[in-house]
Parts: structure tokens; sequence; C-alpha cells
């Protein structure tokens, strides 16, 4: 992604390298840390991630959230690892991310699908943030019926 970034020109060699650095000692992803230290933007990530791993980048505040696809998967995943089930069909389920190489949230992410294909889309931070708001008014709401 490094090499990426400074061959569109949006990072200089000097500041990857620099950020490597931080990365080795730190262990964050080098997207945030280059974001935390302001060189570059979220919407350049998003874009270089996009192509290096062929997810397209959505807004789910242009989506509809089905909140029963939502439901079918645990509130850890959602809320602890900041992964969105929104979309599903017979045979696949579309989750957003922000972070395709967190592999972890990939692998719980598959298994909680039980066998359906999954589509990851990738979404900035705000976007996440505000569908997991969503989310949880939602079940806030949905649970709060049944004790009235």
């Amino acid at each position: 992604m490094g090499e990426i970034l400074v061959k569109k020109g949006l990072i200089s060699d000097d500041k990857l390298k620099e950020a490597l650095n931080e990365q080795a000692r730190t262990k964050e992803f080098l997207g945030a840390i280059l974001i935390k230290k302001r060189q570059i933007k979220e919407h350049d990530l998003l874009s270089v991630l996009s192509e290096q791993f062929g997810m397209p980048v959505v807004s789910l505040q242009n989506k509809y959230i089905d909140w029963d696809v939502a439901r079918s998967f645990s509130a850890s995943l959602i809320l602890d690892y900041k992964c969105m089930p929104f979309q599903r069909n017979d045979s696949s389920v579309t989750i957003a991310i922000t972070n395709p190489l967190d592999a972890w949230v990939l692998k719980k992410a598959e298994e909680e699908a039980r066998g359906l294909e999954i589509k990851f889309v990738l979404v900035s931070q705000e976007d996440i943030n505000e569908a997991l708001s969503r989310y949880q008014k939602y079940m806030r709401w949905g649970i709060s019926k049944w004790f009235r």
C-alpha cells in the first residue's frame, strides 16, 4: 500500500519510511499512522485500499441497511470490530468494513455468515460510526418493544 501511495504522489519516500518505522514500533496499521500524522486523507486511503483489494468504496448514508441482516450477526462483531452487515440476497451478504487488512475481522465475519458468500465494501470511519449509532438505536428500540 505504501508503494501505491508513493507512486500516486500522495506521500514521499521519506514520509513512508517514517511511517513504516513507527508501524514497526507501535504495530498500528500504516494507513492509520499516515492519517493520524496528516500525511494523507481518509478518502485517499480508501481509494488506494479499494484499488489494492478490489473492494468498492460506498457510503452507508446512501444505502438501505437491512436491520434483520445486521441482527443475524453478533453484536460483538458489529460494535467491537466495526463491521456492518447491511444487505443480503439468497447466496451472499454485503458487509461494510473500514480495514481490509484486519484478518481477524474478515475471518470472524466469514464464520458468522454461515456459508453465505461475503461481499466486503469499504466505508469511512465516520460512515461506520454513524451506522453503528443507528444500529445501537435500532437494537434498543427493537428490544424495548418486547418489554412494554
